[in-house]
Order: C-alpha cells, then sequence, then structure tokens
C-alpha cells in the first residue's frame, strides 16, 4: 500500500471499533455535564491513583510523553466545560482566548517537533523509526500558517441548546479540513508506527463530528476525542503491540511529500481566502468573525440556535 500496510480484517475491525468508541462517547458527554464530569475528572482522577500512578511506578524510565499528552488533553476539555457551564466566564474576553491559545500551543509543539525530526535519518526513539527530510520543514510551515488562520479568538460562542457546546463559528469547513491534513501529515511524519490510529483513526472522528454532529464545535468535539484516545493508550500502551493494532506507516518518502505539500497547498489557499476576506470586508481577524457573510456561518449559528447573533 502507498500510506499504511498490515491490514487485515482484525484490523480494520478494530480501527471501525475505536472510531465508533470515540464518536460514541464523545456524543453522550456532550450532551450531559453529568456524563463530561464522570468520564473528564472523576475517572482519569480515578485512574491516575488506581492505574496510572501504578504503571509509572513499575516503570522507572516512565512514559512521560504520555502523560503529558493525556494531562494536557484533558486541561482543555475541562477548560472548555467551564466555559460552557458557567455563563460568568462567557462574557469575559481573556477568557475566551483560552481555546484559540491552548490550540495554538499544540500546533507549536507539533511545528517544533516536525523541525526536530528533520535531521534524523532512520532513527529509532520510543519504538518509533523517524526517517527526516523535506517534508518536515514543508508540513512545519503550513502549521505555522494554520495559527495565523485562526480568526476571531475572542469570538467563542455557547450553544443555546441542551447540549450547550462550545461553537467557534469563524472556524468554518475550510479550516478544519487544512488541519486534519496538516495534522495527518505531521503525525505520519513523527510517530508512523501509530500514525493511522493517533491519525486517521482521530482525525477521522472529530472531522466527522464537526460535519454531522454539533457544527461550529470542532474543537470541542477534537478535545474531548484526543482526550479519550489519550487515556485509552495510557491505560493500556502496550496495546500498540497487538496484532489488531499493527497496521503501520510504509514510512516512506513519496507519502510523506504528499501529505506535507497537500498540506502548505490547502494551507496557503484558506490563508489567501482570509487575506481576501479582511481585505472586503475590513474586519480584525483576531477581533471579529469575518466570515459572517457566508452561508456557512450562518447555518452554524442557526442550528446552534444563535441565529440571533448574526
Amino acid at each position: 500500500m502507498f500510506f499504511f500496510e498490515n491490514y487485515t480484517v482484525l484490523n480494520v475491525l478494530a480501527f471501525l471499533v475505536i472510531l465508533a468508541g470515540l464518536v460514541l462517547i464523545n456524543e453522550i458527554t456532550r450532551r450531559s455535564k453529568i456524563l463530561s464530569v464522570l468520564f473528564y475528572i472523576f475517572i482519569p482522577i480515578l485512574f491516575t491513583l488506581l492505574i496510572w500512578g501504578k504503571q509509572e511506578s513499575e516503570n522507572l524510565s516512565g512514559n512521560w510523553f504520555a502523560w503529558v499528552k493525556t494531562y494536557s488533553a484533558l486541561a482543555g476539555v475541562i477548560g472548555f466545560m467551564a466555559i460552557r457551564y458557567f455563563k460568568k466566564l462567557q462574557n469575559i474576553k481573556w477568557v475566551l482566548l483560552f481555546p484559540g491559545l491552548i490550540l495554538s500551543i499544540n500546533i507549536l509543539e507539533a511545528v517544533f517537533r516536525d523541525f526536530e525530526v528533520f535531521s534524523k535519518t532512520n532513527v529509532v526513539e520510543n519504538g518509533l523509526t523517524l526517517i527526516g527530510g523535506p517534508w518536515n520543514i514543508i508540513n512545519g510551515i503550513a502549521g505555522l500558517i494554520l495559527i495565523i488562520t485562526m480568526t476571531s479568538w475572542v469570538g467563542i460562542k455557547v450553544s443555546k441548546n441542551k447540549s450547550k457546546d462550545m461553537i467557534w463559528a469563524d472556524q468554518l469547513w475550510f479550516w478544519v479540513i487544512a488541519y486534519g491534513i496538516w495534522n495527518m501529515s505531521y503525525v505520519y511524519n513523527c510517530i508512523p508506527e501509530r500514525s493511522f490510529y493517533a491519525g486517521v483513526s482521530l482525525i477521522f472522528a472529530s472531522t466527522l463530528l464537526a460535519f454531522f454532529s454539533a457544527k461550529g464545535a470542532w474543537l470541542q468535539h477534537r478535545a474531548q476525542t484526543l482526550a479519550l484516545w489519550a487515556m485509552f493508550t495510557l491505560t493500556f500502551p502496550a496495546y500498540a503491540s497487538l496484532k489488531y493494532f499493527d497496521i503501520i506507516s510504509t514510512n516512506q518518502a513519496a507519502p510523506k511529500y504528499l501529505l506535507s505539500i497537500l498540506a502548505l497547498t490547502i494551507n496557503l489557499a484558506v490563508l489567501a481566502f482570509e487575506v481576501y476576506t479582511v481585505v472586503k470586508t475590513k474586519k480584525n481577524p483576531f477581533k471579529e468573525d469575518i466570515y459572517s457573510n457566508l452561508g456557512t456561518y450562518k447555518k452554524v449559528l442557526e442550528s446552534n440556535q444563535l441565529a440571533s447573533e448574526i
């Protein structure tokens, strides 16, 4: 295969189970404050005391990256929950900067890692075979553009329906697609042996939810599915060695080039559209929703009972 290899019926079924699990748990938790607290606060505390802490004490080297990834993802989810469920926070502008800030930091971490891997030639780190090349630089630049095209950082709204989703109406489908391709290129470059699951599964789950579940809530979907996956991998760190999860990257130059060039091209297109829109509307992309004249933007607000704010 071009991108991945080792496909089997069991592997594909495992992938579908993981995907369905991420989507299902995301959907039931976003609709319930009680279940959100249970899954993203109570269970992590319980697992830290009973499972994760013991695993760490038994492994002197410690899987620090898995810990950092898990707790940072959970911090994002809990921060978003605070915005969703505490109305006073929704009126404080600096609080509304939190979602954009944590997303930007997450992207910058990946960009730094892409640049770092560029200098590595067939190096094995933590069980991952890293093959650096121009694709790392190309994708790193795409990631930096991705941050620039994040508009209306203080434009976060909370839906008026029962689920109280965190809506970033200016973060429309073209930005979501640009992020997905960039992120797929990143995981393919930097965590190749796990990129099918940390990449395809996670990216497809959040993108699917953004298009067919709560519209405008992509960042909320992304944070929750990422936290769920991180909790799973920290609880079952040996999952990657199981025969059900051994679809791996071909780690060839051609797919790396293809993904990185595609990521850069699409992100440049989004940037060009942003510049065009700003020039045309004379709006401030940091303080205003610049895409409010688009039909897709209006549909996002309408679907979340926020049409009166257009």
